[in-house]
């Protein structure tokens, strides 16, 4: 039975994945938690971790097939603009140990989440090659941009190294969103944010800035079927792959939400004294679709339907 290891179980795209898994009813689940507690020990093997400890990365990372790095710290726009930090230090310690361990064991595929904070500003979709490192980043994603590029050259870095043993997937994926994400206002980004605000409004919802601002939004299980096919199909020791999928303005995305919500009585209104961040970049994902036969194949509205059945279930 082949084996996999998430780390990051608890999070939002850890616990998807490991969902994901165990529906498949072929793989041996084995998933980490910190500070969270495990939600089933039916359908994996939980270890606690904390992934900045050398000898507890090594406890962790054994012989698997398969490690989804979903481990990370993150947080809302408040903390990226006023405490970028937050997004570096521990992220950058975690992920080079456990990059580290992963050569060492000779991991057969390793995954890593990037994201799209180090690409320009543009309405242009761009693909994995468009990535300029003489290029300004956008100033409040300056840390973080260069914390995930560094890291995606780790990883590069480690498929020059172990001999062709170990497949490295980087993945540069847009917004996602879907069932356990967080919703709650001070940590949520713009799609969790967005459902909280009109699904506890009493007669408006307050949008911060303008409301033209775009994002590159993707549901949650697309993102695990690029994933999946990556494992399955990609031959290369090192790949970067987009993953994108509906542009759209902020103003027009709370819209959609409250006509799917039924709650067409609610006002929006517009807070510009509030933080908000400009940067807005769209994906070209055509190397995942030609080299893996990737698509999107929820749409936006179905992606929020599902969502926020999800949020009233929880």
């Amino acid at each position: 039975m082949p084996t996999v290891l998430v780390l990051g179980g608890t999070g939002f795209i850890g616990r998807n994945f490991v969902e994901y898994f165990a529906s498949l009813q072929e793989w041996e689940i084995t998933a980490t938690h910190f500070t969270r507690t495990p939600w089933n020990h039916d359908i994996a093997k939980w270890i606690k971790v904390d992934l900045r400890k050398e000898e507890e990365v090594a406890r962790a990372i054994s012989n698997f097939d398969v490690v989804i790095q979903a481990a990370a710290t993150t947080s809302g726009i408040n903390d990226g603009i006023k405490r970028p930090d937050l997004h570096m230090t521990d992220n950058v310690i975690m992920n080079a140990l456990i990059l580290r361990r992963v050569n060492q064991v000779s991991i057969k595929n390793f995954v890593f989440f990037s994201c799209t904070t180090m690409l320009r500003s543009t309405e242009v979709p761009q693909s994995e090659t468009d990535f300029n490192p003489s290029d300004e980043m956008y100033p409040a994603y300056f840390g973080v941009g260069w914390t995930k590029v560094y890291i995606e050259k780790l990883c590069e870095f480690y498929s020059r190294q172990n001999g062709n043993s170990t497949k490295f997937h980087v993945i540069r994926h847009s917004n996602v969103y879907g069932p356990y994400d967080k919703f709650d206002l001070e940590k949520s980004h713009v799609f969790g944010a967005s459902i909280t605000k009109v699904m506890e409004a009493d007669d408006h919802v307050t949008i911060w800035g303008t409301g033209k601002e775009r994002r590159d939004l993707i549901f949650v299980y697309d993102l695990i079927k690029l994933v999946d096919l990556a494992i399955k199909r990609q031959s290369l020791n090192f790949s970067i792959f987009n993953c994108g999928g509906d542009f759209i303005s902020i103003a027009d995305l709370v819209k959609k939400i409250i006509e799917a919500s039924g709650r067409t009585h609610l006002e929006v209104r517009y807070d510009t004294s509030k933080p908000t961040v400009s940067f807005e970049t769209t994906l070209d994902c055509s190397y995942a679709s030609e080299n893996l036969g990737w698509h999107q194949s929820i749409s936006l509205d179905e992606g929020i339907r599902r969502t926020l059945d999800f949020w009233k279930a929880k």
